[in-house]
């Protein structure tokens, strides 16, 4: 058996690197880089074709090239006739008046919620609670109750904003 002085892994890089070389430089063909508004390379062209087209021959690194992705076409429009896509003024008002009622029950429970909230709050001073040895922590939980009440007062205003922006009102 012979023994190469050329490591194993050595040889194997220089395999791959053989198995990737680009079929065109591999028979000998130069790459050319012509000019234009989409720039080209070729392999496919004489010497003389590259100088009268103003190309020259590109040396070194293989070239990569990506396709370009092809964006997708637009779905056809749907032919509409017309007066399709209206709503009957009367179910309209039918949906109006469920939109207004399933507010007015959301306004009404975030109204209770924040008349608890406040109650526990007790203007800044709720009942100290058994674990809360710690003043820090009994300062924490006045601060969660406070944020808790401002969020409940934002999202109340935020229901009469919307019911106030439906028709009728």
């Amino acid at each position: 058996m012979l023994k190469s002085s050329i490591p194993r892994g050595l040889l194997g890089a220089l395999a791959l690197a053989a198995a990737c070389t680009p079929p065109a430089q591999a028979q000998g063909k130069p790459v050319y880089r012509c000019p234009g508004p989409p720039v080209l390379y070729t392999d496919g062209l004489t010497p003389q074709e590259a100088r009268e087209k103003g190309c020259r021959a590109l040396e070194g690194a293989p070239i990569t090239i990506v396709p370009a992705v092809r964006p997708r076409a637009a779905p056809p429009p749907v032919a509409s006739r017309p007066g399709e896509g209206r709503v009957d003024p009367a179910d309209q008002r039918k949906r109006d008046a469920d939109a207004r009622q399933i507010l007015a029950d959301e306004l009404a429970r975030q109204q209770q919620k924040l008349a608890g909230l406040q109650q526990a709050y007790n203007n800044g001073e709720p009942e100290r609670q058994g674990d809360e040895r710690n003043y820090q922590k009994y300062l924490d939980r006045v601060a969660e109750m406070k944020a808790a009440i401002d969020r409940t007062q934002a999202d109340i205003a935020a229901i009469q904003r919307e019911i106030a922006k439906l028709p009728g009102s």
